[in-house]
């Protein structure tokens, strides 16, 4: 039998055991890859960031914020966490006020988890101040909080996740209604933003933003096409994007430029043992799945090739 044939007859539970390891190694043993950003995730990125105070760090002439929606469980955060993280770092860093809503009850402590993860890194930040948890809002009330919203966001939620007044909050000072919170990302497992697009996006012009799963990411492209999506974050490929684009501009304050992502230096931030693993985890994630692919086509196309050999040598001893 040649090595083709004998493969065929190779027990499956090697093949397993190659692609774990496979997949293993790159986690444990993290390397530097080239992370391509795409069109949806950089409108992400500058419409957020656009939000921000100027170079000189004093506020500019209206406030902006956006709402982080959570809209997942723990099924799907390997996923969506990292993008979560992503965006929060981005806010954090670059001083833009952020709230935090779901309407999910399983969801509200991955909120409290993503927030308090990146505070860490950022003292500075104070809830009340730079950002507000709305916490976990019963799915009855999702209609009447997003058209609310349009008018009054305080009066529509009224309190945030640690029981206070809204109005009462400084973050809320110029802070009403879309207007100002212009952007809603929607993160999701399944379809993502829609009840934001038809109500928030429809009756008030509000911008919105999904995060979703890379199964579910082709439901999306239509509203991105129609301009009712302002962006998206697809899979764990869209949280290393936003990973890079944060390391690259929001931590050091500078203006999105395509010719500077195309520097080889900006990729070396995976091994650079600075950086917490937290803020690194997509890309380091899209190693394995790189490696665990290409293991999987290796083995499609040299079990394809067995297989029409093993044929040809039937059909011409019989």
């Amino acid at each position: 039998m040649n090595i083709f044939e004998r493969l065929q007859m190779l027990d499956r539970r090697w093949i397993f055991l190659v692609v774990a390891v496979a997949i293993i190694v790159p986690l444990i043993i993290p390397f530097n890859s080239k992370t391509y950003t795409t069109e949806p995730t950089e409108k992400l990125y500058r419409i957020i960031d656009s939000f921000a105070p100027g170079p000189d760090e004093k506020p500019i002439e209206k406030d902006r914020a956006l709402l982080l929606v959570f809209t997942h469980d723990a099924s799907t955060m390997p996923e969506l966490f990292p993008m979560e993280i992503a965006i929060l770092r981005h806010c954090f860093a670059r001083n833009i006020k952020v709230f935090t809503l779901t309407f999910l009850p399983s969801a509200a402590p991955i909120m409290d988890y993503a927030i308090n993860t990146v505070k860490e890194e950022f003292p500075h930040v104070k809830s009340g101040e730079h950002y507000v948890n709305f916490g976990y809002k019963i799915g009855a009330l999702m209609l009447p909080i997003i058209l609310g919203m349009g008018e009054d966001i305080s009066e529509a939620v009224d309190i945030d996740a640690e029981g206070r007044k809204l109005s009462s909050l400084p973050i809320m000072k110029n802070i009403k209604n879309y207007n100002e919170m212009n952007l809603i990302m929607d993160f999701s497992g399944s379809s993502a933003g829609g009840a934001w697009i038809v109500y928030a996006r429809s009756k008030f012009g509000a911008n919105v933003g999904a995060g979703v799963t890379a199964v579910m990411a082709a439901d999306e492209y239509p509203y991105l096409q129609t301009g009712q999506l302002t962006g998206m974050l697809a899979g764990l490929k869209g949280a290393a994007e936003y990973e890079k684009l944060v390391e690259v501009f929001a931590l050091k304050k500078r203006e999105f430029s395509r010719e500077l992502l195309k520097d080889p230096e900006y990729d070396n931030a995976i091994t650079n043992p600075d950086i917490p693993y937290k803020f690194k985890q997509a890309r380091i994630g899209m190693n394995a799945q790189s490696v665990a692919h290409i293991m999987i086509i290796v083995f499609i196309l040299i079990g394809n090739i067995g297989y029409f050999i093993t044929k040809y040598k039937e059909k011409q001893q019989g």
